[in-house]
Parts: structure tokens; sequence; C-alpha cells
């Protein structure tokens, strides 16, 4: 089993410890600060909400989170504390009990079928005392049975939780994202900065767009069609008109079919059976 961290009392209060590779930069909406104490059970960290109000917030191990039974414990520990001591708790198991609605969920963060559930946590009141270190090992101790007194007379291997080993801090998320390399929530004057630079790249943007279009040549316009009556442009024949017939081809032009009046030849409509006949008395005028 791994020992308990001691801690130590500084000046000020309890010593505070960085924090090291494997732990969150925030849990649920607090920021870490600094660790406090650690078990295999979890980890107590100090950090602080939005409003910069000071807690105390312990976070279940990845062994222990993984436990139904540890995490029974856990928030059955937690139900039995002071409403007034108790800030906000979540993580998977923990919205039930007399302190249920303390419960804070993270339905609203993004999260994959295949993403792991959340470890329980609770963020504590804390006065930077040496009572709430041993409040929180208090706390831990319940979860991993560190201080449960021998029951009957010891025979046989001694028991050992099978998580006992997996001391690294349970799951969490972060949500929203912070700045690359910072483990802190973002200020105003970088939230302000992050908008004047979007509205320049944007404006930037619109003025290439302006540039490129304004140096553009003009384009004329294609020419008309000709179109009919209907709208449709006109059909164009395939055969040659008959005054573009060549006189080789063996057919008479239609000029030439039939004889002009003056030669005294009978017309085109006079040749046509069935049309009547001139007067007799107007022919022989005529030839007067």
């Amino acid at each position: 089993m791994v020992a308990m961290s001691t801690q130590l009392p500084g000046p000020d209060g309890p010593l505070l410890m960085p924090l090291i590779q494997g732990d969150p930069p925030k849990v649920g909406d607090f920021w870490l600060d600094g660790r406090l104490t650690a078990s295999p059970a979890g980890v107590t960290y100090v950090g602080h909400s939005d409003d910069n109000t000071p807690v105390m917030l312990l976070l279940l191990s990845e062994g222990a989170a993984d436990d139904a039974a540890a995490r029974d414990r856990f928030a059955g520990a937690v139900n039995q504390l002071h409403i007034d001591t108790v800030v906000a708790r979540g993580g998977h198991g923990q919205n039930y009990g007399r302190l249920g609605g303390k419960f804070r969920g993270e339905e609203d963060d993004p999260v994959g079928p295949a993403d792991l559930p959340l470890a329980p946590w609770v963020a504590l009141a804390y006065d930077g005392s040496l009572a709430a270190v041993r409040e929180a090992n208090r706390l831990l101790n319940a979860v991993d049975l560190g201080t449960l007194p021998l029951q009957g007379a010891p025979s046989g291997p001694d028991y050992r939780l099978h998580w006992i080993d997996r001391v690294r801090p349970g799951v969490s998320r972060l949500w929203p994202l912070p700045w690359p390399g910072r483990h802190d929530r973002s200020g105003w004057l970088s939230i302000l900065a992050s908008w004047l630079l979007m509205l320049l790249l944007a404006a930037l943007g619109v003025l290439i767009a302006i540039l490129l279009f304004q140096n553009s040549p003009p384009q004329s316009p294609p020419p008309p069609v000709p179109t009919t009556g209907t709208g449709s442009p006109p059909p164009q024949s395939s055969s040659p008109s008959p005054e573009s017939a060549s006189p080789s081809s063996g057919s008479p032009s239609p000029q030439s079919a039939s004889p002009s009046p003056q030669t005294g030849s009978p017309t085109a409509t006079e040749s046509r059976p069935g049309s009547p006949t001139p007067n007799s008395k107007l022919v022989l005028g005529q030839g007067r």
C-alpha cells in the first residue's frame, strides 16, 4: 500500500505542493492551484472558482473511481458532512443522497461514445487550516479503508484492495479548453485581444477581396442571338433555294417553267385543268 503523503504546517498554514504532470488543471468549475495531500484513494487539491472563492477539492484516484464500492463509500462520507461545508460535488455516482442537490453535472460538455465516466470529486470550503487537511484525510481513509480497525482475530493473508496500486488521479474533463501552455482561465484582456485580432483578420480579408475585384478587366456581354416571333431562332433549311439551283442539275428554274404573257403563250393559270376559259370577246378585242 502506498503511504499517504505527510503534510507539514507552514508559516501561514499547510504547505501547498505544486501540481505534477498527471494532475488536471481544472475539475468541474474549479481551477487547481496545488496539492495538499495524496493517498491511494485520491488526491486533495487547493483550487478556486471563477469568482476566486478558495476550495479544497478531493478527486478519487483511477483505481478507486473504477470500483463501485469505493464510489459508494465516498458518496456516503460526503453525505454525512455539513451542508455549508460542501460547495459542490460531481463525477460518477455522486448525484444522490442527502447532499445530492450539490451535484453539478457536465452534460453540456462534448462527450464521445468511448469516453470514460468522470471520477467522483467534492469541493469543500477551505480556510487554510490544518483542520481542513485532517478532514480531507478522513474522507480518503473512508474510501481505501486505511484506518479501518481489524475485525476479529487476524488469520490468513492480509486483505488488500485490488485497485490500491492505481493511484493516478481519476478521469476529469476540461471544457472549455484554456490557452496553450496555460492552466488557468483567460482574463478579459486576453479575450479582448482575441476579438480584436479576429476583427482585424476579417477586415483584411474584405479589403483583399475588394482590391481583386476592382482591378479585374471589364467583360463585354455576348452578342444577341436573333430570334423569331416565338422567341426561338429561325430554322435553317438544308435544301437549296430555287433561285440558287444550278442549271446543270437538269431541273428548270421556276422563271423558265412557264412562258411570259407578252409572248402570247398561255399562262400557267390558263393551262391548269379545271380553270375557267377567258371570254372570247375579250380575246378578240385584244387581237385587234
